[in-house]
């Protein structure tokens, strides 16, 4: 009878409160734009939302952060060997200033937070290299040869800079190809690796983790080939699925055992129209279980096919590594929204765990690249013109995620309408993110909800917004 009259009189004063006493209150929501005609290019809008428990009679995006999926790792790009090159090329000052503004999250930065290393030369370098190259007609099979030389005056030195911004950047190494003379047509491109020194190229990949953390750099995770049913970049290597198989289960698994390497292997790196690639790898129960996952480009094929390959094996990671977002230099305006909806949003709905975009810097001439089988188009995040730096859409595309949704996030529930794209994060301090974006060319007015309350919201035509609070 005491705790009856107890709890009356604790209702009592409750219901005696004023209604919002009673209600969550939900910080305002702080929203950065960019819009088509560069009017707004990732910038923090003046005007915060105000959350209140007053419907409105518009359609609604709700958030949900009971409804939890994949931790995000990171977001960010690829740090090519001529990418590398160029900002070696900048003042020392200069370069300091452009790197902080890329990987912190504070001030301006956006704060990147992943990157991709080519294991070698990619076609985004000036010349082929591998770190154990050999006379034609010679080999080295107990790589006695072998040398990080090549990487010593840039690669290195620009990631020890990156890395002292941010000592927790998480790194994937990415092979174009295998030495030339581990090759059956014994050049840098096409071919595929000879049986015979499969496990030369497991100890290959072995020194370059155990070199780059001699350096001060460890590296989270590699991919064994880059595009392995690509053969036509300079260098390129072709490696169907069975050989990756054998090489990841039988030699390279192994051997990082061995060395107590605990650097990540992640399967197949290329496009998901094939997926039955990475599948047959992580059906066998020998290569399956040293790989942590499956990584994905976007070139061809669609998205959705990260969410198959989820629920055919829901105890493997899926990664977005790389993806070409660029437009013509000189372009006046900011094509944000596609980009935004396909890659970003895309990847990050379907459960990957980072998404990389491709070639973090470039000339204005898309250089350096190799010929006969480098990219002539691939114009980078930004255009590097000695210290001068024009920021792309790639740049901004990254921004619009790399900011605010930090290692340690987690993507949770939101709904969309038509022709407004959604993804959705909490963060490690307890933040709620919300990415939208309109491909319409009309602008679209909605409400967001979140714990009951709502906010208007208005996204122009084209345009993508970051809301956080």
């Amino acid at each position: 009878m005491i705790l009856q009259r107890i709890c009356a009189l604790i209702a009592a004063v409750f219901l005696s409160l004023p209604l919002a006493s009673q209600t969550q209150t939900i910080p305002d929501a702080h929203v950065w734009l960019s819009t088509p005609d560069r009017s707004s290019a990732f910038q923090e809008q003046p005007e915060p939302l105000h959350f209140s428990a007053t419907a409105g009679d518009v359609p609604a995006i709700t958030v949900n952060d009971m409804q939890q999926f994949q931790p995000i790792e990171g977001f960010g790009f690829a740090v090519t060997g001529g990418s590398a090159q160029l900002l070696m090329k900048m003042s020392a000052a200069k370069r300091s200033d452009l790197l902080k503004l890329i990987f912190s999250p504070d001030g301006d930065g956006i704060g990147a937070s992943y990157i991709r290393l080519s294991i070698g030369s990619s076609d985004m370098n000036d010349h082929v290299y591998s770190y154990d190259d050999m006379p034609p007609g010679q080999t080295d099979p107990t790589l006695a040869k072998f040398s990080l030389a090549p990487d010593e005056a840039n690669v290195i030195p620009v990631v020890k800079e990156i890395l002292a911004i941010d000592p927790q950047m998480k790194i994937l190494g990415s092979p174009w190809s295998a030495p030339a003379w581990m090759k059956t047509n014994d050049d840098v491109r096409d071919g595929h690796l000879k049986p015979e020194f499969y496990a030369a190229y497991a100890q290959y990949l072995t020194k370059y983790v155990e070199g780059m953390k001699s350096e001060g750099i460890p590296i989270t995770a590699i991919t064994v080939e880059n595009e392995p049913l690509n053969p036509k970049n300079t260098p390129s290597m072709a490696m169907f699925a069975d050989e990756q198989d054998a090489l990841i289960g039988k030699y390279l698994g192994p051997a990082f055992e061995a060395a107590g390497i605990k650097t990540e292997i992640q399967l197949y790196d290329h496009n998901p129209d094939v997926p039955s690639y990475p599948l047959s790898i992580l059906a066998d129960p020998v290569a399956g279980k040293y790989a942590i996952g499956t990584a994905f480009h976007l070139y061809g094929g669609d998205a959705t096919t990260f969410t198959a390959v989820h629920e055919a094996y829901p105890n493997k990671n899926l990664y977005m590594t790389e993806q070409s977002v660029t437009q013509w230099p000189g372009s006046k305006g900011l094509d944000i929204a596609e980009p935004i909806e396909r890659v970003m949003i895309g990847a990050t709905r379907n459960w990957s765990r980072n998404a990389l975009l491709w070639n973090l810097d470039a000339d204005p001439h898309a250089g350096p690249h190799t010929n006969n089988g480098g990219c002539g188009s691939c114009y980078g995040a930004i255009t590097l013109d000695g210290d001068t730096a024009t920021f792309n859409v790639a740049y901004y595309v990254a921004a619009h995620f790399s900011k605010f949704v930090r290692p340690g996030s987690v993507h949770i529930g939101s709904s969309e309408m038509d022709q407004l794209s959604t993804v959705a994060f909490i963060t490690p301090d307890g933040k709620i993110v919300l990415v939208a974006d309109n491909t319409g060319n009309f602008p679209k007015t909605f409400q967001i909800v979140y714990h009951g309350q709502s906010v208007m919201a208005t996204l122009p035509s084209e345009s993508v917004a970051t809301y956080v609070w």
